[in-house]
């Protein structure tokens, strides 16, 4: 079953570029649009999205505000913010508001699909470097894992293969294998698995 994804972004490239991915992947249905108006219109429709990728600095749109509306029309709608980078302040009281993540427009293109259906799972996607960089105090517990080696241990944990990540990541399964020994090493783990597991325990994801 395909999943509807609403695209909220008045930046038409980045909006179709997104939209052909998805589209193209074969798992999606996408429909467009560039204002606020015009995304509180589509939600009023009677079949519902299971995701929205919502662009904070469209027409019509007036910060925290505009998002709550948003989440409120969206009902059982999974909202994620889809935008440059964004005040960890605002962030929290985003996610307080039932905005189910953050996809940076810096992400690479081959690993939103995988984002996408992690949110859609019910999960909460934040990367990693969002919060290294926005919230530095009582970060210590990332163990020296880079933000790539976060993003790895992050898709493996859903259950992806190292050769699915490889593939979402646009690199090889090679560079993966060799991402997992460093993140086993630096938590003590003793496969991906037990990665997982402690990753868990500790909030690294």
């Amino acid at each position: 079953m395909q999943l509807r994804v609403l695209i909220a972004d008045d930046h038409r490239l980045i909006s179709e570029a997104v939209a052909n991915l998805l589209v193209s992947d074969g798992g999606f249905t996408v429909e467009l649009v560039d204002s606020f108006d015009l995304v509180m219109k589509a939600l009023s429709g009677t079949t519902p999205f299971d995701l929205v990728l919502l662009d904070l600095k469209m027409p019509g749109m007036i910060g925290l505000e505009s998002v709550r509306q948003i989440v409120k029309a969206a009902g059982s709608s999974q909202v994620v913010l889809f935008t440059g980078e964004v005040d960890r302040h605002f962030l929290d009281n985003a996610l307080e508001s039932g905005v189910r993540g953050l996809i940076p427009k810096t992400m690479p293109l081959q690993a939103l699909v995988s984002v996408l259906q992690l949110v859609n799972s019910g999960q909460v996607f934040v990367p990693m470097q969002e919060i290294s960089r926005n919230d530095k105090a009582g970060q210590s517990g990332n163990h020296n894992l880079s933000d790539k080696e976060l993003f790895v241990l992050r898709l493996a944990a859903d259950g992806l293969t190292n050769k699915e990540i490889a593939r979402d990541l646009g690199t090889t399964e090679v560079t993966i294998k060799v991402h997992m020994r460093s993140i086993c090493k630096k938590l003590g783990a003793r496969n991906r698995a037990h990665a997982a597991i402690i990753s868990r325990e500790r909030a690294l994801l």
